[in-house]
């Protein structure tokens, strides 16, 4: 579904992502691990076409530089980590933004297109907050909402930086098992980056190991996530920190 071969990203004189590919295919949710610095975000930005960048980047075999506007938005949905706004909007008018490269113009497709913003309402908790001014709502509030528009928008492939940003434990997992689900339906990937890597081993099943701009490792969750693999990158005892975190709750 997704390809990118020698992706390279600069600002000036630093290279932030330098040389990086690899491949996604439908029914995978890609993981992009590592340290603060490592370019994950900075990678998925490039694939969303928010930064510049050498290399190729390709949508189903066809060059995602090329696609339009409209139709790269019908295909490819993306959530920044941190959403900022300075219109009254209500929430509801906000998540149907996510509608909008789907619109036809016909009376006919105006049932559908409501039925998709009422299950993304109901899908992110949204329901009873539907009419409420983005302006009020808390940080976790707000980044549902987008969320929700990115669901209405009813994309092939979900880009995620930090989806779980701001969001409460409940939220964490009822998000993270809504995406599982998404996921489930055919013609579907995800790509996120994820620093909890606790989420990201229980649901990644690929994930791209990135060490300052390159690949350390990538592919099956588990052959990528392996404790000298992350010791080597995060310069810790990854697995060691871990266990003795969950260890207090035994």
């Amino acid at each position: 579904m997704l390809r990118a071969e020698n992706v390279t990203v600069r600002y000036g004189a630093q290279t932030v992502v330098d040389g990086l590919s690899f491949e996604l295919r439908a029914g995978q949710w890609l993981m992009l691990v590592g340290p603060n610095g490592a370019g994950k975000s900075t990678l998925i930005e490039a694939i969303a076409q928010g930064v510049p960048y050498t290399g190729r980047i390709s949508l189903e075999g066809r060059d995602i530089r090329a696609l339009k506007g409209a139709e790269r938005a019908r295909s490819v949905g993306f959530l920044a980590q941190k959403n900022a706004v300075s219109y009254a909007y209500s929430v509801e008018e906000v998540v149907s933004l996510g509608r909008y490269a789907h619109a036809s113009g016909f009376l006919s497709a105006r049932d559908d297109e409501e039925a998709c913003v009422e299950r993304a309402l109901e899908w992110t908790g949204l329901k009873a907050l539907r009419r409420a001014s983005v302006l009020t709502l808390s940080g976790g509030e707000l980044q549902r909402t987008f969320l929700a528009q990115v669901f209405a928008q009813n994309p092939k492939l979900l880009i995620l930086d930090e989806p779980a940003n701001h969001l409460d434990l409940i939220y964490q997992k009822h998000l993270f098992s809504l995406i599982e689900a998404w996921l489930k339906q055919p013609g579907r990937a995800v790509i996120s980056v994820v620093h909890d890597l606790s989420l990201a081993k229980k649901y990644g099943t690929h994930a791209v190991l990135m060490d300052r701009g390159r690949c350390a490792a990538q592919g099956k969750i588990a052959e990528v996530m392996t404790r000298e693999r992350l010791e080597a990158v995060y310069g810790m005892d990854v697995y060691g920190w871990m266990r003795d975190l969950l260890g207090q709750w035994t």
